[in-house]
């Protein structure tokens, strides 16, 4: 009966599986000159090749001469898909979009506008309805010297921002961006996390040997200090490693897990630096978030967005654990259960994870 209960719930999950992330990311950013507006809108290369193919031959690789080729394709497709109105009226930018492609596997796209508002700029990102229903595009503003005077976090459902102008310059208005930014990371974080099957499926290969709270503490935080390392170096641009290593290593560190608790059992000794190690890889996977909305590369205001993302992640990993950790310590004090619940679920989880190296390798 236990048996066919968890793989029901294995099935059951299959079809999320194959989602191990968030659906998209980009961002916005908007400076507000003298002499005009400049956007910048970035993308993952994987969010616009869905919608302007790129690999013309059609041999699963997009070579340097195919984004070249794409380039103004890609740059009329964001222009239809965003409305600049300034002070009521809305405007076309002078030029057409100059499109580049950086090594974070980022495609930039920029706009010069050459009015300037002296009332009302709106920002309405229409492209984000061509795009899967999650997608979230962060918007910046600021004005020549750098500074932000606004910012928001848009979807599907809430597709603009609006900023009046002159900018006023009391303490509320200039701290509201602040609260803003923090309270959109800090969900896009727990979001994540949420989302992240393989991540919390990791999570609970690592934790299905417990049997009391302390190991389980020391899994954890020895979980949560190793990718907030490696997401910070990620996101600060100390160390890049591109996405198509990273994502089959975590599938990888499932398949891992998975094994040695059917190997060694429960109480495998040392768990806590394995978890530390494996910890190290999960953190650049974290850091792809970021990378994806363009926020490794921002020139200001990365600290906050980290700081609330990581804490985020860190919110709904803690409640993830609360709920399923009680559960699997009242299992494994069930006589007829506890001798098959660790390699019945371990065993799960690795051909889980084995489904996403294919996938992240093999079917890429």
């Amino acid at each position: 009966m236990f048996n066919k209960f968890i793989v029901a719930v294995f099935l059951l999950s299959y079809a999320q599986f194959s989602a191990a992330h968030d659906p998209g990311l980009s961002s916005t950013d908007v400076i507000i000159k003298a002499q005009g507006v400049d956007a910048k809108i970035t993308f993952s290369v994987q969010d616009v090749e869905a919608l302007v193919p790129m690999d013309s031959d059609q041999d699963a690789e997009v070579t340097t001469a195919e984004q070249d080729a794409a380039k103004p394709k890609i740059a009329a497709w964001v222009q239809q898909g965003v409305q600049l109105t300034l002070d009521g009226q809305v405007v076309q930018p002078s030029a057409a979009g100059v499109v580049s492609f950086d090594e974070q596997n980022n495609a930039h796209i920029e706009f010069h506008y050459l009015q300037t508002p002296s009332k009302q700029l709106q920002l309405q990102a229409n492209f984000l309805s061509k795009l899967p229903a999650g997608h979230k595009q962060f918007v910046t503003l600021k004005n020549e010297a750098g500074q932000g005077i606004g910012e928001k976090m848009l979807s599907q459902a809430d597709n603009v921002i609006t900023q009046a102008f002159p900018v006023a310059a009391t303490s509320n208005d200039t701290e509201t961006p602040t609260a803003s930014t923090f309270s959109d990371f800090l969900l896009l974080g727990i979001e994540h996390i949420l989302t992240g099957y393989d991540h919390l499926l990791f999570l609970f290969s690592l934790l299905i040997v417990t049997h009391s709270f302390w190991p389980a503490i020391k899994i954890i935080t020895f979980f949560t200090i190793a990718h907030s390392i490696t997401l910070g170096l990620a996101a600060f641009n100390v160390i890049d490693i591109p996405s198509s290593i990273v994502e089959p290593l975590i599938a990888a560190t499932i398949i891992y897990v998975g094994v040695e608790n059917i190997v060694r059992g429960d109480h495998p000794k040392g768990r806590q630096w394995l978890t530390f190690f494996f910890g190290l890889v999960h953190g650049f996977g974290f850091a792809s978030v970021l990378r994806e909305m363009g926020i490794s590369s921002m020139e200001t205001g990365i600290l906050l967005p980290l700081f609330s993302f990581n804490l985020g992640v860190e919110l709904g990993q803690i409640t993830v654990a609360a709920v399923f950790l009680p559960i699997i310590w009242w299992l494994h004090k069930k006589p007829l259960i506890e001798p098959k619940l660790t390699p019945v679920c371990s065993i799960l989880a690795s051909l889980a994870g084995a489904y996403w190296l294919i996938e992240r390798t093999l079917l890429s």
